[in-house]
């Protein structure tokens, strides 16, 4: 139970995908203009990451290792990624339309989001079993999910806040962020 705790708190907040093994950069930064939209991304994302690890665990350990290919994890971990945001795509398009074209160009790239690729793994780098590495997915992908809709809500608040000019958009953006990872940071001293 004790490591289960310590999974949970560390991947969501000591280890976060995003702040401490700075992997989902790119949908962190172009997805995070609205709350409503970043967490959608970040449902996606947590379903796609949990689900893409439960199937790569049980693909590494019942068919690449008995057959000795483990040099074709990446590649294998990558078709089952994007095969499951096919899945997702088809979905959101059908239930909610509306997040489907928030989403964008960005929806599509949750196959390149190598913060998925990142925690499958980190699953078998770190030889957790399979329990293990379902909590350490799913509390990977809520960690993204908070780092999102944090960074997005401060980015609205942004918007109508009197900036100078030289820090507006863009350089706003990066110092908020920089200053986020850092408050993240803060975390590390919970778990040893």
């Amino acid at each position: 139970m004790k490591t289960f705790f310590l999974v949970l708190v560390s991947s969501m907040f000591v280890n976060n995908v995003i702040f401490a093994r700075f992997l989902g950069i790119c949908p962190y930064v172009g997805v995070s203009k609205q709350v409503s939209t970043s967490f959608g991304m970040g449902m996606a994302v947590t379903f796609v990451m949990t689900l893409a690890t439960a199937m790569t665990y049980l693909l590494n350990y019942f068919l690449l290792v008995p057959l000795k290919i483990e040099f074709m994890q990446t590649v294998m971990f990558i078709l089952v990624i994007a095969s499951l945001v096919q899945i997702v795509e088809l979905v959101m398009k059908k239930v909610s339309k509306p997040l489907y074209n928030a989403l964008g160009i960005y929806l599509p790239l949750i196959t390149t989001n190598c913060a998925i690729l990142g925690v499958a793994l980190l699953v078998i780098q770190l030889q957790y079993n399979f329990p293990l590495a379902i909590i350490f997915a799913f509390c990977s992908a809520l960690g993204f999910t908070l780092a999102i809709v944090i960074f997005a809500g401060i980015r609205e608040r942004l918007e109508t806040a009197d900036i100078p000019r030289p820090f507006r958009n863009v350089p706003i953006s990066f110092i908020t962020a920089a200053i986020l990872a850092m408050a993240f940071m803060g975390f590390s001293g919970l778990v040893k």
